[in-house]
């Protein structure tokens, strides 16, 4: 995987961080080892949060240097609900995540690569 894009986590990504998955474990050491850009979009976030508590590992790896968590603000919103419009579909969360991915140039870490093709062919995304 080129680590030299920024890289943007969605759900599945992050609940098979969450599980240990050793793939997913090996991506994103590499990914911090090189000081990528770790973007995961609010709405993953609240799909995946829980217990603070007990997600110790994730939210060490929310307070990492070089991870950032944008908004799902109006404009981002908006953005999502035309997307799926456009593609005759409801996932606000999948349409964020495209998004975001767009508007940084970043490649997607997911399990649902099906999901987000749907959504835009074009998305570089890495299959865990």
């Amino acid at each position: 995987m080129d680590t030299s894009n920024p890289v943007v986590l969605d759900a599945g990504a992050l609940i098979a961080f969450e599980r240990a998955d050793p793939r997913m474990r090996a991506l994103l050491r590499e990914v911090l080892r090189q000081g990528t850009r770790l973007i995961v979009p609010a709405a993953v976030l609240g799909q995946v949060w829980r217990d603070g508590a007990c997600q110790v590992v994730l939210r060490a790896l929310l307070a990492g240097p070089t991870t950032e968590v944008p908004p799902l603000d109006r404009v981002l919103a908006e953005a999502a609900g035309v997307l799926c419009g456009r593609s005759k579909t409801s996932d606000v969360v999948d349409a964020s995540v495209i998004l975001i991915a767009r508007a940084t140039r970043a490649v997607v870490i997911s399990s649902d690569e099906g999901d987000l093709h749907h959504l835009d062919l074009a998305l570089p995304v890495q299959a865990i």
